[in-house]
């Protein structure tokens, strides 16, 4: 199959393309390389996706209208996974402009992209971060949310809204993935994960917030991957509703909301605690205050994603720690 995928010079953009290629796929990869961190971590990935045959680079933002319809006229895609994004939860008190130009306009191009093309199923990367003020969990994806904390947040859920929208309008089918605390190798340099083994590995103290009071539904890599390709299969269709026939959450189009996570919250003390392990030293610590925006806790319910799929993420955080911790070393220079 031909599938476009954005974000491909990104972490979970970059695993996705590599699984698809594998498996034989024709992938055109649409990447802004932007700055928001190291760039060369980002060459790093599409250096290992061009190896292959089956994948194209195509290096534009997602805002340039022009460009990105010329990649899609050139490839011809069956099928869109949108996963570029500007991410971050604290960036987005910073920079909330960036969030804007991509996640919603770059965002609506992708939609208008899939529309033109008539594509067989586009698929969205969402975030948990979506949930907010939400205190009733586990999160499930029936749930009203409609209070974001963050605005990075509030342009997820508005680009939710946005695909409802043209999948009622165009007869779009459309999977919206719903993400949880994803983690592994080849990860962000602004994710907890990578600042935490960095900073231990550099004898430096680790940023702990909330004095440690926190959980998070971590989500290891490859099991979101998994997720994502067996959801791809699964096209819903229009005027099926979850439950009894599990297809689309929407009355009136084809439709749906994923979440994709383990189900299972982890303290976030004892995230670290398999980090010391994996790297056989002491994290030294600064207890800070919660963060605004930030939550206290993530708890997925992947009843919907194993009604859909047969399969729920099961990677445990000991094993992904320790995948992550291996490739961070081999990366820099320290195996």
């Amino acid at each position: 199959m031909r599938i476009l995928v954005t974000g491909t010079a990104g972490f979970i953009g970059f695993h996705l393309a590599r699984r698809l290629v594998a498996e034989g796929h024709e992938v055109t990869g649409v990447d802004g390389m932007t700055r928001y961190y190291d760039v060369r971590l980002k060459q790093a990935r599409h250096a290992i996706l061009k190896r292959h045959n089956g994948f194209s680079e195509r290096i534009l933002m997602l805002e340039d209208m022009e460009s990105l319809t010329r990649a899609a006229d050139r490839h011809e895609p069956e099928m869109i996974v949108h996963l570029a994004a500007q991410a971050g939860v604290r960036y987005s008190l910073e920079n909330p402009r960036a969030y804007v130009d991509s996640n919603l306009v770059g965002a609506f191009n992708v939609m208008e992209l899939a529309r033109a093309s008539r594509v067989r199923h586009l698929l969205l990367a969402s975030t948990s971060s979506v949930y907010g003020a939400n205190e009733v969990m586990p999160f499930v994806e029936t749930e009203r949310a409609d209070h974001p904390l963050t605005f990075y947040a509030a342009t997820k859920k508005a680009t939710e809204q946005m695909t409802h929208a043209y999948s009622h309008l165009w007869d779009l089918p459309t999977t919206v993935f719903r993400f949880f605390s994803v983690y592994g190798p080849w990860g962000r340099p602004d994710m907890a994960l990578f600042k935490f083994v960095e900073g231990i590995l550099n004898d430096r103290p680790i940023d702990v917030y909330n004095n440690g009071a926190m959980a998070r539904d971590f989500t290891y890599i490859d099991d979101l991957i998994e997720a994502i390709v067996r959801l791809a299969a699964v096209t819903p269709k229009r005027g099926q509703r979850a439950g009894g026939a599990v297809d689309s959450l929407s009355p009136v189009a084809a439709w749906r909301i994923v979440n994709i996570g383990r189900g299972e919250p982890v303290d976030l003390m004892d995230f670290i605690a398999e980090i010391e392990e994996a790297l056989s030293r002491k994290a030294q610590f600064h207890f800070m205050p919660m963060q605004p925006g930030d939550v206290a806790r993530t708890f997925a319910d992947a009843t919907l994603l194993e009604a859909l799929t047969g399969y729920r993420p099961a990677t445990s955080v000991r094993q992904g720690v320790a995948a992550f911790c291996d490739w961070y070393k081999s990366y820099h220079g320290l195996a």
